[in-house]
């Protein structure tokens, strides 16, 4: 048997936050993280408020106010075929390369619309341009196994949506771009009930033994329909422990202050 690939691994990260008013005012925020994530696998990073999860996404895709003090992000690349050093990559390089990261607040853009966004995003990830009747097949197909209604994609880019609306408009994105990897931060967040299973279904359609997940939570509810192979608790920019399913359980018998008093 074949071992798997690993596409991302991240080895002894420290990152800070640097405010964009003042340079000099820097914040550090991530203090050592270490993840291994192979092809097909499923990851989760659970943790309470302020922890460094949406810091950790943001470091990976390359956000420009924060910056790396130590440590290496890898990713693997295609064309190389060998992980590769991202971190003087712009955000642009590392989605060509594979990367996704689903936005825990996705801007709106009035004046934009959903379709001429998605043409755009598919024109510049495949290098190519897309012929319009291929396209709108292409994401009529994508749209009906979101129950997402047809006029959606003649809106404005998240203008006016609904918490719901966002997280689907970001999963459509995701499965028309097939990337390698994706990172979703908080895409349960604002969700109700059915939303959530949508949502989820979305993923699982997209899951299998080549694309890679992380999957960004403060809840169990999300893994509950999206199964994850490796589950790390991150607090105070650190993670303090990781396990399997039954980590998710005592999460949600414990509560994070519990078990980041037994880590120490």
């Amino acid at each position: 048997m074949n071992e798997k690939q690993t596409i991302l691994k991240i080895n002894n990260l420290h990152a800070e936050y640097v405010n964009p008013q003042n340079k000099e005012e820097k914040t550090p925020i991530l203090h050592g993280i270490n993840i291994e994530i192979k092809e097909g696998e499923i990851h989760a990073i659970m943790g309470p408020n302020g922890s460094g999860k949406s810091t950790l996404s943001s470091v990976i895709m390359g956000h420009p106010h924060y910056n790396v003090t130590e440590g290496e992000i890898l990713f693997f690349s295609e064309k190389e075929n060998k992980l590769v050093d991202i971190l003087s990559m712009p955000a642009f390089e590392r989605a060509r390369l594979g990367l996704f990261l689903s936005f825990q607040y996705p801007a709106a853009v009035p004046g934009l619309s959903v379709s001429h966004f998605l043409r755009s995003v598919l024109k510049t990830m495949r290098n190519q341009d897309i012929p319009l009747k291929e396209f709108r097949k292409e994401i009529s197909d994508k749209m009906q196994e979101l129950k997402m209604d047809p006029e959606f994609a003649r809106r404005y880019l998240n203008d006016g949506f609904s918490g719901g609306e966002k997280k689907r408009m970001e999963i459509l994105q995701m499965s028309l771009i097939q990337p390698k990897m994706a990172i979703l931060d908080e895409i349960d967040s604002g969700l109700d009930i059915d939303a959530l299973k949508i949502v989820s279904e979305g993923i699982n359609n997209l899951v299998d033994d080549k694309k890679s997940y992380l999957l960004i939570t403060h809840y169990k509810r999300l893994l509950d329909y999206v199964k994850a192979d490796n589950v790390h608790v991150l607090a105070k920019g650190k993670i303090i422990k990781q396990g399997g399913y039954d980590l998710i359980d005592a999460l949600e018998e414990k509560g994070y202050d519990d078990i980041i008093k037994e880590a120490g």
